[in-house]
């Protein structure tokens, strides 16, 4: 995307997060849900592929376009950024990275137009490491099989399209013999089970599903290619922890305009508590984590777009704005002291909403190994 049109979608996505998304917040957690009308906006505003590419109708935003409208998206209710992230990420990149051509062109203009993809990976025993992969592609004739559960899988109730990590080689260990499907939700044999009851991220629907004796075709196999599933995971799931941090960021950010206009308001004593030192001292901490968060997740996109690091940065800066913006919504609770922690108060709702973040694409543990790992084996 050229600079002039994207500081266009920019300023729009900025726009419309603060003056549609955020007065509707309350609206999105008690129903549960992303209004129809605000997911309509979002596909005419090409939100559904903006990072896929422009031959496919999509709006083709480099990583550093990506993280400065994650900033945007992270301001609001995460379950916004949800309902069109994993198309944008780690289902719709394992399309452009290793889908044929076939694949990409039946697929993501549907995408770019708002259908939905879901990424099928995690299973009760896999999550942040793969290792543990029950679920099975059976060759059977001129297609396979797949049999297998996923759970806490991102927007299941409402997909279009499953990109389903399965085992093809039964004598397989470990991350080998992992292939990627691209299974249609409305194929026969696919279930998808209630949405999970979660602390926090209301409005952004996860669910269990069930894929019982799937029979799909060749062509589903992404690539062509058996056993290559693992390492399409890993280049999806790369590039979305940039993403993720991107999103901290963005709520840090959020946090610290509560925490500053309550603290400004608020009084105690006859003064605000914002003249308070030891507020002052919250206030302070709250911006120093999302300034270096943010200056973090810029160098990690533009490594990433480089091809200058694609393993240390985005771990670091998932690392680091996951577990930064955790400490912030803790301290923008304090600020708002027995406010902070009653319902319909926004810092609130961040405080659960944060929680998940250490969590998925990768805990914060599993960044650290491999970090670590590649500290070791290839040094700073």
């Amino acid at each position: 995307m050229q600079d002039a049109e994207f500081a266009d979608v920019l300023d729009a996505v900025r726009r419309f997060v603060r003056t549609k998304v955020v007065p509707r917040e309350d609206e999105i957690e008690e129903t549960d849900a992303i209004p129809a009308d605000i997911r309509r906006a979002a596909t005419q505003m090409g939100l559904f592929g903006y990072t896929l590419p422009a031959e496919y109708g999509g709006l083709g935003a480099t990583l550093s376009q990506d993280v400065r409208l994650a900033f945007e998206f992270g301001y609001t209710t995460p379950a916004f950024r949800s309902l069109f992230g994993t198309n944008n990420g780690i289902a719709g990149q394992v399309l452009v990275s290793s889908g044929t051509d076939e694949q990409k062109q039946r697929w993501l203009p549907r995408l770019a137009e708002g259908a939905i993809a879901s990424f099928a990976l995690t299973e009760a025993e896999a999550g942040s490491d793969p290792s543990g992969l029950t679920t099975k592609a059976i060759r059977d004739g001129d297609g396979y099989v797949l049999s297998g559960v996923k759970r806490f899988i991102t927007n299941a109730p409402l997909a279009d399209l499953f990109v389903v990590f399965a085992r093809t080689d039964p004598a397989a260990r470990g991350t080998r013999g992992i292939s990627v499907f691209l299974v249609d939700a409305g194929l026969h044999g696919v279930r998808v089970g209630p949405r999970d009851r979660k602390m926090g991220q209301a409005g952004a629907w996860t669910a269990e599903v069930l894929f019982d004796q799937v029979r799909v075709p060749s062509t589903a196999l992404v690539g062509g290619q058996e056993g290559a599933g693992f390492a399409a995971a890993m280049r999806s799931l790369v590039r979305g922890r940039v993403h993720i941090a991107a999103i901290c960021v963005g709520m840090a950010d959020r946090l610290l305009a509560e925490s500053v206009s309550y603290a400004k308001s608020a009084c105690q004593g006859g003064q605000p508590i914002g003249e308070f030192q030891l507020v002052q001292a919250m206030l302070a901490e709250i911006k120093t984590g999302a300034y270096a968060g943010r200056a973090m997740v810029a160098e990690a996109a533009r490594n990433y777009d480089s091809a200058a690091d694609r393993r240390i940065g985005p771990s670091a800066a998932k690392l680091f704005c996951s577990e930064m913006v955790g400490r912030a919504a803790d301290l923008a609770v304090q600020v708002h002291g027995g406010l902070g922690y009653m319902r319909g108060i926004p810092v609130e709702r961040m405080y659960r909403d944060a929680r998940l973040f250490r969590i998925y694409e990768g805990t914060s543990e599993i960044q650290k190994l491999i970090i670590g790992r590649a500290l070791v084996r290839d040094g700073n």
